[in-house]
């Protein structure tokens, strides 16, 4: 049993347990799925202000928080007991490739050549970070959720804004994938 928790699931297995997610919110208390909104409700929860955005009852969504929690206890547990200390596999090309902007990820799949401290308060490292994040927060904000809201809860409710929103999430993410993230890796 524990080398089925231990080893990845395949997509045609972790794909429909995700996606049941969604008729499980909607019929068990008329909840929509997505985490960005989580920030929110944190910021309403501990900053006394008057900015509007901020007032609500956020104490109806603090299932949301649990959520979030169980992502990351889920993820601890995952890296710290469940790990067999093996690399993941990547595909071969991917290796190569990367090997030729001086990244190893054989070592391990976050590389530390860009994930690490000290790289952090490099120009490439404000950029890729500091930069990453910005913009994935503004497109959260900008197209009024995150990739988990609009691609698993909206699409399954048929909101053509989401469906929009995917596609803008995809086009977006090959063209930094395959045009952006390689320029700023030879930089």
């Amino acid at each position: 049993m524990l080398n089925l928790i231990k080893s990845p699931w395949p997509w045609y297995v972790s794909g429909p347990l995700i996606g049941l997610m969604v008729p499980v919110l909607l019929l068990v208390g008329n909840k929509r799925f997505g985490i960005s909104s989580n920030l929110r409700h944190i910021c309403a929860a501990i900053i006394p202000s008057r900015i509007p955005f901020f007032q609500y009852d956020w104490k109806k969504e603090a299932w949301n928080l649990f959520l979030a929690a169980g992502i990351v206890a889920g993820g601890y547990i995952a890296f710290f007991l469940l790990r067999d200390g093996s690399p993941v596999p990547l595909n071969p090309s991917l290796i190569q490739e990367l090997n030729q902007y001086g990244i190893h990820p054989a070592q391990s799949i976050v590389p530390t050549e860009i994930f690490n401290w000290s790289q952090l308060f490099t120009a490439k490292g404000l950029v890729m970070i500091g930069g990453g994040g910005f913009l994935v927060g503004f497109g959260t904000r900008y197209a009024g959720g995150c990739t988990s809201g609009h691609s698993i809860m909206g699409i399954s409710n048929l909101q053509w804004p989401s469906m929009v929103a995917t596609f803008c999430f995809m086009a977006g993410g090959m063209i930094m994938s395959n045009f952006i993230l390689p320029s700023i890796l030879k930089w």
